[in-house]
């Protein structure tokens, strides 16, 4: 994009939605609001993402003298919860597929600007059957991040980039930097489960981890890998019952069992590889459990600071404008 030209940026999630107003790579004004596409499916009506978007996208105009040309949006918004539903790319999906495929709508009940939406990437076959489930998964959002990231040169083709949230996704990126694949797992919301609504939930604390006992994550990966997940995640009751250890002792044990059980299906299906670099976002400290996970199979890994992944995102999103409307 040229250096004097302003963009209004949204990424819009399951639960949450952002908005920035750029010049270039210059942020002049960021906002959020605590509002996604599950409240679309909660409360069968787009109307409330409507009326954060609107409020959003005043909000950031008013911050800034400056004239957004258009709106860019990437993530949840573009699925039939969001504004529109914009068809996934196959992968391999780059700057070249992406760029060529955003759409441009009018949504006037929410702003004057015209708005482009980001596809998201689609791995396997659509639809898919019992034959071929395994090697299907979908993204928005991740694709625009990796593009990004790319372009700062934090992740370096061939690699990957895990994002933990409550959903885990692990995502490959080939030699010619195109997401060439990914997989999702329901891990994240699994363990907040296993937390607060099974027998464990008087075991651990009901809240995130604030840090990652080693020697406790390390024996909770053992014995998933020994006997299983579901005989691991047994195993903390047990603890608990002979008060052993810490609730955040016994909650490391309880990750570590997710995280093993996690990173040998990658390894073993070759989304993650001994040979190139995971670039990691999010988690907090389930972040510190994978990085130790990936030091015990020789895999690098490094993680991304918040400010690393929000540069990352507009910046993968004025490459995909600036592509989309041909400017070098």
């Amino acid at each position: 994009m040229p250096d004097n030209e302003c963009l209004i940026c949204i990424d819009a999630g399951t639960t949450n939605t952002r908005a920035w107003l750029t010049e270039g790579e210059r942020i002049h004004a960021r906002a959020e609001a605590a509002v996604g596409v599950r409240d679309t499916a909660k409360d069968g009506s787009p109307a409330r993402l409507h009326s954060a978007l609107r409020n959003l996208i005043s909000e950031v105009r008013q911050k800034s003298g400056n004239r957004p040309i258009a709106v860019i949006a990437a993530g949840m918004i573009t699925s039939s919860l969001g504004l529109a539903d914009v068809p996934h790319v196959p992968a391999p999906a780059g700057v070249d597929e992406l760029a060529g495929n955003i759409q441009s709508h009018s949504f006037p009940e929410i702003t004057d600007l015209p708005v482009m939406l980001v596809p998201g990437v689609r791995t396997g076959y659509k639809p898919c059957d019992l034959s071929s489930v395994a090697g299907t998964d979908l993204m928005r959002g991740e694709e625009t991040l990796c593009i990004g990231l790319i372009e700062n040169g934090l992740v370096q083709p061939p690699g990957a980039v895990l994002n933990l949230g409550s959903h885990w996704k692990a995502i490959s990126i080939d030699r010619a930097g195109r997401v060439a694949a990914s997989v999702t797992s329901l891990a994240g919301e699994l363990i907040h489960a296993a937390q607060t609504q099974t027998i464990l939930a008087s075991a651990v604390p009901n809240r995130r981890p604030e840090s990652i006992d080693h020697e406790w994550l390390d024996a909770g990966m053992r014995e998933q890998r020994q006997a299983g997940l579901a005989r691991a995640l047994f195993c903390v009751r047990l603890l608990e019952q002979s008060q052993c250890g810490t609730s955040e002792q016994r909650l490391s044990f309880l990750i570590g069992a997710f995280v093993s059980s996690e990173i040998d299906s990658l390894m073993k299906n070759d989304v993650l590889r001994d040979d190139s670099t995971v670039a990691i976002t999010g988690g907090g400290a389930l972040n510190e459990a994978w990085r130790f996970a990936f030091e015990q199979v020789s895999i690098p890994a490094v993680s991304l600071s918040n400010d690393e992944i929000e540069t990352g995102l507009l910046v993968g999103l004025l490459k995909l404008m600036s592509s989309c409307r041909g400017v070098s």
